[in-house]
């Protein structure tokens, strides 16, 4: 069973069972940056601390990162985005993942929001 948490970043965390995490950006942030015309993600087996920047991306609007939630070892980058960006926008909670990692220490996951936080936090955002 995996629970889907949310950061003030506007990137979601898949949390499986076994530690391991899938990385994306919400449905708000694909609607403010844009068409993204280029993903840059991070190799399978790299470590990467917390707060580090993991990936970057590009729209036709802005740049930007998307940084590490937590200190682990990245596992899986998401390919079919180098090809395809677009899908990031189409589906930004599917098939728009950016990578996946394994988690050093699971407390570094604790904290983040919710769903009904999550929403209440975009409204809060004005």
């Amino acid at each position: 069973m995996s629970k889907t948490v949310y950061t003030q970043e506007h990137e979601w965390l898949r949390i499986e069972e076994d530690g391991l995490v899938t990385v994306g950006i919400t449905d708000y942030a694909q609607d403010h940056l844009g068409d993204l015309v280029f993903v840059q993600l991070p190799d399978a087996g790299k470590e990467i601390a917390k707060g580090e920047e993991a990936a970057v991306i590009e729209s036709v609007k802005a740049a930007g990162e998307i940084n590490m939630p937590a200190a682990g070892v990245i596992t899986e980058a998401n390919a079919s985005l180098a090809d395809d960006p677009g899908k990031v926008n189409q589906d930004p909670m599917g098939e728009g993942w950016f990578f996946k990692f394994k988690v050093n220490q699971a407390s570094d996951l604790d904290g983040f929001m919710d769903e009904a936080a999550y929403k209440a936090f975009l409204e809060s955002q004005g």
